[in-house]
């Protein structure tokens, strides 16, 4: 029998060449079975995961981005973000731009989808309930009242155009609530969206106006300027509906997205921006 011979100090141990060629190749053997099944795991993931489009509203930019990168982690899909008012993201949808999924201000422009062909039905939700806010880069400004509308001591207020933006819709049935509209009308100046009105306010263009909750809280407050929460009861509750389009119907990614949004992390980040659900 042929051995091979290990110096061990002052002795030596007789190993048989079969034992020492066994032991290499079932070595061998296991890392060739390791790399096996991490190739066949790589394949799998990257045959499964793909690329969502969502078409956003304005107001919901900060936490869709959050949201967008958990689930990128957690899913190995990609989303691809596009930002605008609900009035706009309903017009290029309906003259054809390539989106997945929308994430609506409200809860009648899924709808409306749908019935003209291009959402799938049944697939609309409300994933969120937002909240408006009257904001002013001005820490002195609104002293957590309605006070100053009455007061007419500002100079411009914004709000988004009521035709395009939900949240614009809002403000002006506030305004018309509070009974302020002639002291308010001649002041008023429109934003295209929420976020080109928050711009207007927070660049000191205009001295205050109706924003959502979300663009100015940060760690559970409002960080900076000063506002007046408006009561929920001034105005339609702002449901914000999601729905899969019939251009993403087929898509696996979009309806993991959809699926991804009702999950509880998800519900965490909107919670965390000021939304109720």
């Amino acid at each position: 029998m042929l051995v091979i011979h290990f110096k061990h100090s002052a002795f030596i141990d007789y190993v048989p060449i079969y034992t020492v060629l066994q032991q290499l190749f079932l070595r061998q053997l296991c890392t060739w079975r390791i790399q096996a099944a991490c190739s066949i795991a790589l394949c799998a993931f990257n045959v499964q995961a793909g690329e969502v489009r969502v078409a956003t509203a304005a107001n919901f930019t900060a936490p869709m981005k959050l949201i967008a990168t958990y689930f990128e982690r957690d899913t190995g899909h990609t989303a691809k973000l596009s930002f605008g008012a609900t009035g706009q993201l309903f017009a290029h949808i309906s003259h054809g731009a390539p989106f997945d999924v929308l994430i609506a201000a409200d809860e009648s422009t899924p709808k409306q989808l749908i019935a003209i062909g291009l959402g799938v039905a049944d697939s609309s939700f409300t994933y969120a309930i937002g909240t408006l806010v009257l904001w002013s880069a001005n820490p002195t400004l609104i002293n957590n009242s309605s006070q100053i509308l009455y007061s007419g001591k500002f100079g411009k207020i914004a709000i988004a155009s009521p035709t395009l933006a939900p949240y614009g819709l809002a403000a002006m049935q506030v305004i018309k609530q509070l009974g302020v509209t002639s002291m308010v009308t001649p002041k008023l100046v429109e934003g295209a969206s929420i976020g080109q009105t928050f711009q207007f306010v927070a660049s000191g263009n205009a001295s205050l106006g109706f924003v959502a909750l979300s663009q100015v809280r940060s760690n559970g407050v409002i960080q900076n300027g000063s506002a007046w929460m408006v009561p929920a009861n001034l105005h339609a509750p702002i449901r914000q509906d999601a729905v899969l389009l019939t251009a993403g119907k087929d898509n696996q990614a979009a309806q993991a997205f959809l699926t991804y949004l009702r999950s509880d992390t998800a519900a965490a980040v909107i919670r965390h921006f000021g939304y109720g659900l």
